[in-house]
């Protein structure tokens, strides 16, 4: 059965958005004592845009540039299955060494923590930093997992039959965060 998606309410603005980044950016540099090994890795797709905004932010008050890099999970999910028979599978894109960094995982949404499990399990192939904290825009509660987030642009608890929409300009040509409801069709 398909869901059809109705807009229900815009839960934050472009302004908004732009605060929340200012003051998770603020957070990060405070909870690590500066940028010092320091590294900032966005999951695809909108972990991307704000894991890059987060960057920029921290360098207009540091004066320090912290590398972005940008994780591919599409094979360490657990519902690859029911996804589609060939996944699509992009390029994670590292240049750094993320060995006894403090890595800072950037999302978009936190719901039930598999992603963030996928995302953790590819970046420990990848290395061993010293430490990964999760920054995220969203948490909309429902966990399945174990997980929670470090950094918090707005808890924003839903329902199931709720879906949350991040928007970015750089993917979606506007910053919004919407709920939309879900019904069957």
């Amino acid at each position: 059965m398909e869901k059809e998606l109705t807009f229900k309410k815009m839960i934050i603005d472009e302004d908004g958005i732009r605060r929340a980044i200012t003051r998770i950016a603020h957070e990060i540099v405070e909870k690590n004592k500066g940028t010092e090994d320091l590294v900032i890795v966005g999951i695809k797709t909108r972990g991307v845009p704000l894991a890059r905004r987060l960057s920029e932010r921290i360098k207009e008050f540091e004066g320090v540039e912290v590398p972005v890099g940008i994780l591919d999970i599409t094979l360490y999910r657990d519902d690859l299955s029911l996804i589609a028979q060939q996944p699509i599978v992009h390029r994670t894109e590292i240049p750094f060494d993320i060995n006894d960094k403090k890595v800072i995982l950037v999302d978009d949404v936190l719901y039930t923590g598999r992603t963030v499990r996928a995302a953790l399990d590819a970046l420990m192939d990848i290395g061993r930093p010293k430490v990964i904290q999760l920054a995220i825009l969203v948490d909309r509660g429902h966990r399945e997992l174990p997980i929670r987030a470090d950094f918090v642009g707005k808890n924003l608890p839903t329902s199931r039959d709720e879906v949350i929409s991040v928007n970015f300009k750089e993917i979606d040509e506007e910053d919004s965060v919407l709920i939309l409801s879900s019904k069957n069709k």
